[in-house]
């Protein structure tokens, strides 16, 4: 990781905690990366929608939280759409290892991935 990426994350509004540990585990990891959320606490719009576009567009890549609740997140399936139609590389980071939580389909294709720093530094690797 040569340069500093910016990275977005997409997660469910429930899974606020694990964007949390991703934040404080690159931190703790002296990472040469920063990360992009357009978290909302109120219902978005279609101004969310262009302001949140515009941000994954001036990102280097997104990792995808999946948790049971991404499956019914429209705001972070959203995002991943958006991410793919712009042609931002996604990956997506299971939440708990092992885990059987539905994948949304905006997904089908990516890589999706166990939680593992070593995971997370290729795919950072990668950009």
């Amino acid at each position: 990781m040569a340069k500093n990426n910016r990275i977005f994350i997409a997660f469910a509004a429930e899974d606020s905690n694990y964007r949390d540990l991703l934040v404080g585990q690159a931190k703790n990891a002296k990472s040469t990366f920063s990360f992009v959320d357009m978290s909302v606490k109120q219902p978005w719009d279609s101004q969310w929608k262009t302001n949140c576009c515009t941000k994954i567009r001036g990102c280097d890549g997104m990792i995808a939280i999946i948790t049971g609740n991404s499956i019914k997140a429209d705001g972070q399936r959203w995002e991943i759409k958006c991410a793919v139609d712009e042609k931002v590389p996604v990956i997506g980071l299971r939440a708990q290892k092992n885990s059987y939580a539905q994948v949304p389909p905006e997904l089908n294709g990516k890589k999706v991935i166990d939680w593992t720093w070593d995971g997370i530094k290729a795919f950072l690797d990668s950009l």
